[in-house]
């Protein structure tokens, strides 16, 4: 399932290495495609036009972290004034957004809306969902893959199994990062100044008995599927659903989605979604 990280990156806005405790930035190899670029301009040493924007979308889209246009630009060498002129044109066409900050930019809504679409339609897809299949014969259950969006995790694909009684989560599906084992194992992911700083802006809605609404427990928790490398949703969600979760990661370690399954508790208990953590990690390397 790797292979595709600065697509998903654009896709899902959200991308994080695993396990970090800093922000890290850098243009990852920007630079290079700028000299690409300026040769295949008839080596001015300018950046084709027709390239610009499409540049700038792929530094936003490789980086970990929101940009300023300045930054955006240490790679590339443009104009002062050609490199927030082109900012200025992105997020006005929705391309791209300004952060709380007002100062850096991050991946937009229609920007992750058509990363995401040129991925589901690739051959990609088609692969991703062979490995859902294969996992959802092997531990008899629903399996996810799921992404991350502003308004929680987002059910991108999945299998369905053929019990008679199973929970329903259709594509498209948004469920709370809070008490979900993806969107715990999305906010594991995350460094630890940015995890406390999504941690202070989520309301922790109670949806069932065993729901975390503590914000300190939840903290906790987290650091627990950090050190552990999957998250387990004890019926937090829905009563009577188990599941479990781990990461999806590109080959640098950050985080793009989880891969999960679930059931009702008339089939699994924390017992039988453990014999299957170790299946499931490999299923999502792969």
């Amino acid at each position: 399932m790797q292979g595709y990280y600065a697509l998903w990156r654009l896709a899902n806005g959200f991308s994080t290495k695993v396990g970090a405790v800093d922000e890290q930035g850098g243009t990852n190899g920007m630079e290079q495609e700028a000299k690409i670029a300026a040769t295949e301009a008839g080596g001015s040493g300018r950046i084709a036009t027709n390239l610009r924007m499409l540049l700038i979308l792929e530094v936003v889209g490789n980086s970990d972290r929101s940009m300023s246009p300045t930054e955006i630009n240490e790679g590339l060498g443009l104009p002062k004034q050609s490199i927030h002129r082109l900012c200025a044109t992105l997020v006005s066409e929705g391309f791209l957004v300004y952060d709380s900050s007002g100062k850096r930019l991050r991946p937009a809504l229609r920007l992750r809306k058509m990363a995401s679409r040129v991925l589901y339609s690739s051959s990609l897809h088609i692969v991703r969902h062979q490995i859902l299949e294969e996992v959802a014969a092997t531990v008899g259950e629903t399996v996810n893959f799921v992404v991350p969006e502003e308004k929680g995790m987002s059910y991108l694909d999945r299998v369905d199994t053929d019990w008679p009684f199973r929970v329903q989560l259709p594509i498209g599906t948004h469920v709370p990062f809070h008490c979900t084992a993806s969107g715990k194992t999305f906010l594991a992911s995350l460094p630890y100044k940015r995890r406390s700083v999504l941690l202070d802006s989520l309301q922790l809605e109670r949806h069932t008995d065993k729901t975390i609404t503590n914000r300190e427990r939840l903290a906790v928790e987290l650091r627990e599927i950090s050190r552990n490398g999957y998250a387990l949703d004890r019926e937090e969600f829905m009563e009577g659903m188990m599941a479990i979760a781990v990461p999806v990661v590109d080959n640098e370690g950050r985080y793009i989605a989880s891969i999960a399954f679930h059931g009702p508790t008339v089939r699994l208990d924390e017992q039988t979604l453990l014999s299957h953590r170790r299946y499931l990690s490999n299923a999502a390397r792969r």
